[in-house]
């Protein structure tokens, strides 16, 4: 039998007077009976540092461990590939600085474009062919500042982005390919899903009258930079998704505040269809 380690995140425990106890990834406790195995050769080969003799009791436990998707051989993320690894960062530096950090240290090679604040044609934007566009803007959006970036899915440049209102800010779902969730699917389904979309709708299209300016913490601005890296390199890499929601159907809402993260399901909005000509 190969090496075979635990995934991140499950963790076995010994437990006085009870054994063995597995902590899986989600914070849960679970029972482990090894009835005759050695327990100390079971954790030596969980931790990796050792394959071990054949043993069938023991073989017996570790591919229960791996039926339960408890184990790990080779590394748990894909490198970034070499060729995707080109990905243009637009928006305000407070945002775009930690991300591009993080970027890099995934293997990436993030550059800054000159659009930050002013619409661009989507020539403009897939102008050298990134692998994706991110951005991100400390404000509300402009209307229509996002239009043509709508479009760049449909020329195999995904579309990433997340924006701040007062306290709030937002990560929007990654757009990939044609029908997914754009910036206007998500504009329109956040007006349909409040009373308030008149109040909503002027906000967006402003003035706004505001007092001392809200200001991006560092811890605030790292988590919106983790959390757009890793959407964008879970699709970049073709690592599975995590979390309840699909990461191209998922809406997340950050409290600023308290750095509280919750998620809330977006689909696409269907084009209207025509009116139908009349008769006659």
């Amino acid at each position: 039998m190969s090496h075979s380690q635990l995934v991140p995140g499950v963790e076995v425990v010994a437990v006085p007077e009870r054994g063995l106890a597995v902590r899986t990834a989600d914070g849960e406790f679970l029972s482990l009976r090894t009835g005759d195995a050695d327990e100390d050769a079971l954790l030596s080969r969980l931790s990796g540092t050792a394959a071990g003799d054949p043993d069938g009791e023991l073989d017996r436990i570790v591919r229960a461990f791996e039926d339960a998707g408890y184990l790990a051989d080779g590394p748990q993320r894909p490198e970034w590939p070499a060729d995707r690894r080109d990905i243009r960062l637009l928006g305000d530096p407070v945002l775009t600085e930690p991300l591009a950090a993080i970027l890099r240290g995934l293997g990436a090679e993030p550059r800054t474009a000159v659009h930050s604040s002013t619409s661009a044609s989507p020539d403009e934007l897939s102008a050298g062919g990134p692998a994706a566009v991110v951005w991100c803007l400390d404000g509300p959006v402009p209307e229509g500042l996002w239009d043509a970036a709508d479009r760049l899915p449909e020329r195999g440049i995904a579309w990433l982005r997340c924006h701040r209102e007062g306290w709030q800010a937002y990560v929007e779902p990654l757009a990939a390919a044609p029908g997914d969730v754009t910036s206007a699917h998500v504009r329109a389904r956040r007006l349909a899903a409040t009373p308030a979309h008149r109040e909503l709708a002027a906000y967006w299209s402003g003035p706004r009258t505001s007092g001392l300016p809200v200001r991006f913490t560092a811890p605030a601005a790292g988590l919106l930079a983790a959390l757009l890296a890793d959407d964008l390199s879970r699709w970049i890499t073709g690592a599975p998704d995590i979390g309840d929601l699909p990461a191209r159907r998922r809406l997340r809402r950050v409290d600023l505040r308290t750095l509280t993260v919750t998620e809330h399901p977006v689909l696409p909005v269907p084009e209207v269809a025509p009116m139908p000509k009349q008769a006659g």
